[in-house]
């Protein structure tokens, strides 16, 4: 059980709300398949050598999102591939960023798609 804070959208006022983990899970369950859908698409469009290294290195996820509970196992299991968080999963995507900026003359072809 978690206690929530929030404000009451049909009478605008401030409100306290106790929810269990199942109630959290439910609410989830749609987002969460729309991200499985996303990378079972991603890794079906995946060039066969990028995919043969997601094979033996696994997928590493990283962002807000990576946080979810259980959201690794959840893709281990969908994807039948090793799922891993990042370490620091918040920052490694803005450092990320950051290097890909500093360096993009030289990942300009990676980085600069062409249709």
């Amino acid at each position: 059980m978690m206690e929530i804070k929030g404000r009451d959208l049909m009478n605008g006022v401030p409100k306290e709300l106790v929810i269990s983990e199942r109630q959290i899970a439910e609410a989830l369950a749609e987002p969460v398949g729309s991200i499985i859908d996303a990378v079972k698409g991603a890794l079906e469009h995946t060039a066969p050598e990028l995919a043969a290294d997601i094979v033996d290195r696994g997928i590493v996820m990283s962002g807000g999102g990576s946080l979810l509970s259980n959201l690794d196992y959840v893709l281990r299991y969908a994807t039948g591939l090793a799922v891993t968080v990042a370490d620091d999963p918040l920052s490694c995507v803005v450092m990320g960023s950051g290097q890909a900026l500093e360096n993009m003359k030289s990942l300009q072809r990676v980085l600069i798609s062409r249709y």
